[in-house]
Order: structure tokens, then sequence, then C-alpha cells
């Protein structure tokens, strides 16, 4: 492959490993829709008849810290906080077994899936692709990394989010449809996972709207916490 390029482009986003001066690469950023019972129905569906889905973030999409600003992003009205587990992987593959998935994990992290709700909206009424609704600048917001082995992966514990001090997300991590496993595994079967790669595993109900000069405070289970100030519009 010619590396003649006419010019170079930003390098990878990097989110800062927790208790080192390192960065974790990021790949790209899979994110698993309605992965808990109450938020699937809280959006109109029914998590005992869904399978699995999968939607993308573009890697550019990343902001990473413990206290990030947000613009109010342009082309909605209706801007919404998703709090989120987020696991790095360490190791890809194909077809990766349930056994095996967790040893492909290096660390896991608090993370912000916003949603232009509204353009969301507008694209399942006219069946089109979701991508501005989830894919804008800064729209993937993540804390600082930490690491983990195989064996002390948080599968339950509080993960729940304020705006203001008011408790507005709050559920347990035991509560996913799909454990972190079968996330892994599933997602390896549509394509071949890679280091770097970044999933959002699902967000518990409660998600709503937030306003310039919000504040949003995201919690989970012995994670560092995740800041976020929304400012106003650029």
């Amino acid at each position: 492959m010619s590396t003649n390029h006419i010019f170079n482009l930003t390098p990878p986003a990097g989110i800062p490993i927790h208790g080192t001066d390192q960065t974790f690469p990021v790949n790209r950023i899979f994110c698993v829709g309605r992965n808990y019972a109450s938020h699937a129905r809280e959006m109109g569906s029914n998590p005992d008849r869904e399978p699995p889905f999968f939607f993308t973030k573009p890697a550019d999409a990343i902001q990473s810290g413990c206290f990030c600003h947000l613009s109010y992003p342009p082309k909605t009205e209706d801007l919404h906080h998703e709090v989120e587990l987020v696991i790095g992987l360490k190791e890809g593959g194909h077809n990766i077994t349930q056994k095996n998935a967790l040893g492909h994990i290096y660390g896991v992290a608090v993370g912000l899936d916003f949603t232009r709700r509204d353009l969301q909206a507008d694209a399942k009424n006219t069946g089109r692709p979701w991508d501005m609704a989830k894919g804008f600048d800064d729209s993937a917001i993540i804390g600082p990394m930490q690491p983990v082995s195989a064996n002390n992966i948080p599968k339950s514990g509080f993960i729940r989010l304020s705006v203001e001090g008011k408790q507005r997300q709050k559920g347990d991590l035991d509560e996913m449809i799909w454990s972190i496993s079968e996330v892994i595994a599933e997602l390896s079967n549509y394509l071949t996972l890679q280091p770097g790669d970044l999933i959002f595993t699902g967000t518990p109900e409660g998600v709503s709207a937030v306003k310039p000069n919000d504040i949003i405070r995201a919690e989970i289970v012995d994670l560092p916490i995740l800041t976020v100030k929304i400012e106003a519009p650029a």
C-alpha cells in the first residue's frame, strides 16, 4: 500500500489510562442499542423479542478526560445523554467465543453516548440511517480507562448519571440483556475486531435532554468519574 499521501491526517484519538501517563489508541467505536430492558421499554421496544443490534460512531467523535466540555451541537433542539460502560480491546479476532471474549479486553471506562434525539426520531420515521444523530463531533465522551484482567471486569454494581446534582439515570451493570462476553462474541460474528476498538455496552433508563450550562456527572462502580459541562453552541 502506498504511503505517499498528499497530506497528513490527525493522529488517532487516545484515552488517558488511569494512573499512568499512557493513552489507549482508539481504532473504531461500536455501540450496542437498547441493551438494558428498562431503556428498551422507554424507547418503545420489547426487550424480550429483540436480538442485539449495533451501530457505530466515527473514531474522531472521541473526547476524553475526567472533565470535558461539549458545545451544544448544531441541527438539534433535543440533545440527550446516555451513560454507558465502555470496553477497550487489546486483541481482535473473528468468531470469538464467549469463553475467550473477556481475555480480549484491555480496560473499561465511563462513557457518554450523546444523541440528537430529534434527528434520530426523524431518521426512524423515514427509514433513514442514524449517522447524523449519533456520530457528530464530541458525541462520544469517555473518562480515563481503568486497566482490568479477565477476572476483575465489572459485571455488577451501579451505573448512574446526574444533571445539576439531580439523578436522571440509575441502574446496575447486571441488568444488561446481553453480557459483555456475549456482546464481544456476537459483534465478532459480523466483522473482525481489532486492537483499539471500543464498545459502548448500552444505557439504563432515564435518558433525557440537556441544555447549555448543565453539568453532567456520570459514574460506574470502581471507575474514575466523568464530568461534562454543556457549553453554548459554538
